[in-house]
């Protein structure tokens, strides 16, 4: 292989020469990997070569040891210690920190990268010792050049994210502190340095607590960050602040003496600074003190709720600094930029967040300031000075106290419903944002009788009016919709006098295919917030709406045949997912009234189905609107179940596609529990996917809670038809039970809870299914149970819902056998202290406490062995449980799906799923 050329090729515009390069370098390294980073890395050492093939060199060294999951990168790191010998090891290494002192700073940079990625194996197992004193004397001793490339390289090593890394890097702050600070010091005259400096010192923070927490070396940090806050560089000013942030995040508890002396008035000087990014890093600075007393604040009035008595220190530094901070930010929220997108974070944005955040934390204390400014620029000539007093107002919506509020909203609400017509669009967009937050936090400030009509019509005419302003409007509409719904099945609320108008004024807006696509999917967010809120004298009109939203849906079908671009496909599923979620809305609202329109339903339904594309995010909706309509027909749902059960397998098998496997996953929980025993013909072939995925490679841990709640569902609807499948299940709780959460890893946490709730609901599922006739059948297994409830019992780290469900556990497996058969086992002492703490709590919500009471009559009863026959906890209960854990689970699949790169061997020791296959259900092609 010619090395240049290929490199050459990886740079190529051609795709079709670029793939063949890359592919070129990918089969290299899996020949032989140890030959493979040598070549590189003479190529990215020699000082011959050209600069763009040295950074491709160095860009193909990186991608060998990174990858975005978790997993993969586990294997790539596991190659360099196992497939590279010790001497190429070494020279490898040596050519990598000698590129370090290259003049080509690309080639540097590469290096920087090259070696971070080294030192994330060998730090954390000591096996590169001579790295960080050598960094240090680069600093301390090399050139520039070397200098900067030096303190990039520790930079990226700090900011790695692995745990074992960085746990190991504590050992290393005093050489990481003696280079940063010597190059962050204001004696050092090259920017670049100096700013490489103060980035890696940002990145180091976390690891020098010990450093911190001797005064002397705290003074001369502090020192060296402040100098360098006044350094005339923004890119070395902005750095400062940002570890100005760090540091009240991670040592606020020093930080008293510093606030006094330097950092309230640098960073008062700093959000006046012209460069933005400076000034918006002072403003978070501010953000950053806030949301630390807010967090000390919850913390210690917990530790009191629980008769603690150590409090964390507490400074008051927001109260105090409030009166010449909240002039500054009031200021800025007036540098807005008229042609910013939504997503940009401008210094106008980072002050309302910033006041936002002062209220919430000081309360009252600044409203008069506030409204100082709001009444000498409401009606300013210069929108800036409008839009900025309008911001200020809905600012402090959350924080100071309601009563003190809702006389001053009352009188603001004609002026702000009035400037949802100024000429600025940008100042109605922060009216109608306003108002919203009004609706969402002080909503009891609006009279249903003078307001209401004229806030909903001020905001639908906004809606229509901008698409620039949708977002906040319909932000607005859903807070009103959800503050002014009433009490669940109230027959009249006062959205009612504005449901029909405010249905028609939706539908004209949605109407039209051309229309503005983030207008369009906002406005049908609206609409399904006013369906869900609908009082029962307004069904009517929701029931006709699902005509409308059929006939809609019905004739986007045709439009699949005249895509021809992806932009047509992506409008085309954005109208779909939008109607499906209206449609699901409605079958929500109406319920079993909805019968009549059922067949058209699943007929359009399954049309959408049949011609989506893979990787469509359409199923998803269409799966959670089945799964709806399931649930308002129960048994009278299985008609469609021969047409929809193949789609449902598809996705079941679709490991993919996670989120779509999830949501089928938690469909067939729907389907199963509506159609009860009905679902019986359908359970082998659910059975069947639901075991295969989990023994896949790629989804087996990830949706392996979702899994294990599927079985509680279906064995609580077929009942003793489960029987069949209780032993190959009880084999998968078995092994999930001896799962165990490996130290430090606190992202897995909710996770494991979530497994361990898995469990307990599966097992209470199973024994709800047989504990009426066929009770001996769960003998066997009594024992695998008895010894989850002791693994919950003993673990610290538990969820309400988790011993929620151990509750029901216990109960249910009581109740089972009334004889008194498993009596010592109830009659341990760590049961019954389990029941006593979850009984007694004072934290945990009645129906948890009363599950708990529940529990312990059952457990009298099997202590002196009562036969209490069918008397016990009604079946209810433990449905109501069963569909909360689900929705839960829900959640909880969602999450760590979008982490899914977490969800590994390293995390979660599990073992090799090796189950015994009933005759029905061995594994095959569906």
């Amino acid at each position: 292989m010619n090395v240049n050329q290929v490199l050459e090729g990886t740079l190529s515009p051609d795709a079709s020469t670029r793939n063949n390069a890359e592919q070129q370098l990918l089969q290299a390294a899996e020949v032989d990997f140890s030959g493979y980073v040598s070549t590189l890395a003479r190529e990215l050492a020699n000082e011959q070569a050209q600069p763009h093939i040295r950074s491709a060199a160095g860009i193909a060294l990186k991608n060998s040891f990174s990858a975005r999951e978790y997993e993969r990168l586990r294997d790539l790191q596991l190659r360099w210690r196992e497939r590279v010998g010790a001497d190429v090891k070494t020279s490898v290494k040596g050519l990598a920190l000698q590129t370090l002192a290259s003049k080509d700073s690309r080639a540097g940079q590469s290096a920087a990268q090259f070696v971070a990625s080294i030192a994330a194996i060998e730090i954390p197992r000591n096996e590169w010792p001579e790295l960080m004193p050598a960094l240090v004397q680069n600093v301390g001793e090399g050139e520039d050049h070397l200098k900067q490339a030096s303190l990039v390289t520790i930079g990226y090593i700090c900011e790695g994210e692995d745990t074992e890394l960085r746990d190991s890097l504590v050992q290393h702050s005093n050489a990481i502190l003696t280079a940063v600070v010597q190059g962050a010091r204001k004696e050092e005259t090259n920017p670049d340095v100096r700013y490489a400096a103060i980035v890696a010192l940002s990145d180091s923070l976390e690891f020098v607590r010990t450093n911190f927490e001797n005064e002397g070396e705290r003074n001369y940090i502090m020192q060296v960050i402040c100098e360098a806050t006044q350094s005339g560089d923004s890119r070395i000013e902005s750095g400062a602040y940002g570890c100005l942030n760090r540091i009240m995040a991670l040592y606020y508890d020093k930080m008293r003496f510093y606030m006094e002396k330097a950092l309230f008035g640098l960073t008062i000087l700093g959000m006046k600074n012209h460069e933005e990014d400076v000034a918006k890093l002072a403003v978070e600075f501010w953000c950053t003190v806030c949301e630390e007393e807010l967090a000390i604040e919850d913390d210690n009035a917990l530790t009191q709720a629980e008769g603690g008595t150590e409090l964390r220190q507490y400074f008051n530094f927001a109260r105090v600094a409030a009166r010449e901070v909240i002039p500054v930010l009031l200021e800025l929220l007036a540098q807005q930029d008229e042609d910013s997108a939504e997503e940009d974070y401008n210094i106008s944005r980072a002050a309302y967040q910033c006041l936002q955040l002062f209220a919430q934390t000081v309360g009252g204390d600044i409203v008069q300031t506030v409204l100082g400014f709001v009444e000498r620029n409401l009606r300013h000539t210069d929108w800036h000075w409008r839009d900025a007093a309008v911001s200020a107002f809905g600012a402090i919506m959350e924080g100071p106290d309601e009563k003190m509020l809702e006389p001053l909203i009352k009188q603001a609400l004609p002026v702000l419903i009035q400037m949802m017509d100024d000429t600025a669009v940008q100042v109605k967009d922060s009216a109608a944002y306003t108002l919203g937050r009004i609706c969402e936090n002080v909503s009891d400030a609006i009279d249903p009788q003078t307001h209401l009509a004229p806030l909903v019509g001020s905001l639908f005419t906004g809606l229509s009016s901008n698409p620039k302003m949708a977002g906040s409007c319909c932000w607005a509409l859903m807070n009103l919709a959800d503050r002014f719904a009433g009490e669940p099945g109230a027959n009249v609320n006062p959205l009612s006098a504005h449901f029909p108008d405010s249905v028609t004024h939706i539908l004209r807006v949605t109407e039209s295919p051309e229309g503005d696509a983030q207008l369009r999917m906002a406005a049908y967010e609206v609409l399904n917030a006013f369906v869900t809120n609908a009082a029962t004298d307004s069904l009517p009109i929701v029931a006709k709406l699902s005509d409308i939203i059929l006939q809609r849906l019905e004739g986007t079908i045709p439009m699949q045949q005249q895509i021809v671009s992806v932009d047509d496909r992506n409008i085309l599923e954005e109208i779909q997912t939008s109607l499906t979620s209206a449609l699901l809305a409605i079958i929500q609202r109406l319920e079993g009234e909805i019968k009549p329109q059922s067949d058209r339903i699943m007929h359009v339904l399954l049309q959408v189905l049949n011609s989506v594309g893979a990787k469509s995010s359409v199923p998803d909706t269409v799966f959670a609107t089945v799964g709806a309509l399931a649930n308002a027909l129960e048994e009278e749902f299985s008609k469609y179940m021969d047409s929809f059960a193949p789609f449902l397998y598809k996705a079941l098998g679709n490991q993919e596609e996670p989120a779509l496997c999830a949501m089928a996953i938690g469909l067939v929980s729907d389907v199963t529990r509506s159609l009860g025993e009905v679902s019986q013909p359908y359970c082998d072939a659910f059975m069947n996917y639901l075991l295969q995925t989990l023994s896949g490679a790629s989804t087996g841990n990830q949706l392996r809670p979702a899994i294990l709640q599927c079985f509680g569902d279906m064995a609580q609807a077929i009942g003793p038809h489960f029987e069949k499948y209780l032993s190959v299940v009880a084999q998968v709780l078995n092994q999930s039970s001896t799962m165990t959460l490996t130290d430090g890893a606190f992202e897995m946490f909710d996770y494991f809870i979530s497994l361990r709730e898995g469990i307990l609901d599966a097992w209470d599922g199973a024994i709800l299914a047989m504990k009426h006739g066929k009770a001996d059948s769960l003998r066997p297994y009594v024992e695998s149970i008895v010894k989850v409830l002791h693994l919950v019992a003993q673990d610290p780290n538990r969820s309400e819902a988790l011993l929620r469900a151990a509750m029901g556990v216990v109960g249910d497996l009581a109740d089972a056998f009334p004889s008194g058969d498993y009596g010592e086992a109830f009659r341990a002492e760590w049961m019954t202290q389990l029941v006593r703490e979850v009984r007694s709590s004072q934290e945990y919500s009645a129906r948890t406490k009363e599950t708990a009471r529940w529990a312990r009559e059952q457990i009298k009863r099997q202590a002196v062995g009562w036969a209490t026959g069918k008397k016990g906890k009604p079946r209810s209960c433990s449905l109501m449980m069963a569909v909360a854990a689900r929705r839960r689970l829900r959640k909880s699949a969602a999450a760590t799906m979008r982490h899914p790169e977490t969800l590994c061997r390293d995390r979660i020791q599990a073992p090799t799923l090796d189950l015994d296959w009933p005759d029905a259900l061995q594994p095959r092609d569906l």
